[in-house]
């Protein structure tokens, strides 16, 4: 029996089909009628996808079963240590590690003791245009739950 196709290699396979076919991330997201970020994160492999949105979008880049079949598996969520390297994702650390004790400091003192959930959850990005260079606009958008009992 063959394996399944890692949930890596099947992203591996996606993000190449979607290159050389000059597709963007947005353009696959309208295609399945699915918020972008998340999309992307699906297709890189952080979320499982629905097996009719693994094959319609592997349908549209023209990939097999193997690569659907892994798409709509439940992943184990991390990032590899030479992907956290990355400087993009490195700088998005490096902006948590600065500012995450504040912001934690006035979620608590808007809400109350609790956290923002990463379930119930929503993230945008955006170009916000500037005289200075162009800004990326992130929004994290999480439930409040209270640790109330």
């Amino acid at each position: 029996m063959i394996p399944i196709m890692s949930k890596s290699e099947a992203a591996a396979h996606v993000d190449s089909a979607r290159i050389r076919q000059g597709r963007t991330w947005t353009e696959l997201a309208e295609h399945l009628g699915t918020p972008l970020v998340w999309t992307t994160a699906a297709l890189l492999g952080q979320h499982p996808m629905s097996t009719e949105q693994a094959r319609s979008v592997c349908d549209l880049l023209g990939l097999g079963d193997d690569v659907a079949e892994s798409l709509a598996l439940q992943p184990g969520r991390s990032t590899p240590a030479e992907v956290m390297a990355d400087p993009t994702i490195y700088r998005f650390t490096e902006a948590l590690s600065v500012y995450g004790p504040a912001l934690k400091a006035l979620v608590h003192e808007e809400f109350g003791d609790g956290i923002m959930s990463a379930i119930n959850f929503r993230v945008d990005i955006a170009r916000r245009p500037d005289p200075d260079g162009d800004r990326v606009a992130i929004t994290l958008d999480g439930k409040f739950l209270d640790y109330r009992w």
